[in-house]
């Protein structure tokens, strides 16, 4: 029975080495990434906002980023704004309620976020409805999106200003491929913004 298990965790981190070593070859995914960055940097540098949603586990994620942020990642520096709209139990269930959970991040958008603001979508599948809503309400207001997805992006690639794919073939490894790029996101803020520190 050890056995089994042990091959099974064999799987998973081959298939996680295969995903990275893809992406890590994939020019096109490098420059998105880049792209992005530059965007993330500008609007820190000018006094803007970071506004991150997902669900699930990219809900987790989302959270992960911006304790990452406001906390710090590898450096003592000062604070950089960011939240995660999944945290405040009472919007997200009153949005829900009289709106449909459909509605739970394109509402708090519309509220919270200004010109300067970027709002990061993380969705796997690139088709949860309130993600896409999201994206839209972001359209209708000029305001910055990137969207970190998995496979093609589904229907959420079409709206986002910028795309970041991660392209494993499990929701899992597209899970764990995101939290790299959330990492390697955090680090590149620390370097660019808060080069003079330690």
């Amino acid at each position: 029975m050890s056995n089994s298990h042990t091959d099974q965790l064999k799987l998973f981190l081959e298939r996680s080495i295969v995903a990275k070593r893809e992406l890590l070859q994939d020019t096109e995914q490098l420059k998105a990434f880049d792209r992005a960055m530059q965007e993330i940097i500008i609007c820190y540098q000018q006094g803007g906002r970071l506004y991150i949603a997902g669900n699930g586990g990219s809900a987790a994620d989302a959270q992960h980023l911006a304790a990452e942020l406001v906390c710090r990642f590898g450096k003592e520096r000062p604070a950089l704004p960011a939240e995660a709209l999944t945290v405040d139990s009472s919007t997200v269930t009153a949005i829900g309620n009289d709106y449909g959970y459909d509605h739970i991040f394109s509402r708090q958008v519309e509220g919270k976020m200004k010109q300067g603001d970027i709002f990061l979508a993380i969705t796997t599948s690139g088709n949860s409805p309130n993600i896409l809503r999201a994206l839209e309400q972001c359209r209708s207001m000029g305001l910055t999106s990137i969207l970190l997805s998995g496979h093609q992006g589904g229907k959420a690639a079409a709206l986002a200003n910028h795309l970041i794919l991660a392209k494993g073939e499990k929701t899992s490894t597209i899970q764990e491929l995101h939290i790299v790029i959330i990492h390697a996101l955090c680090q590149c803020i620390e370097e660019s913004i808060f080069s003079e520190y330690g």
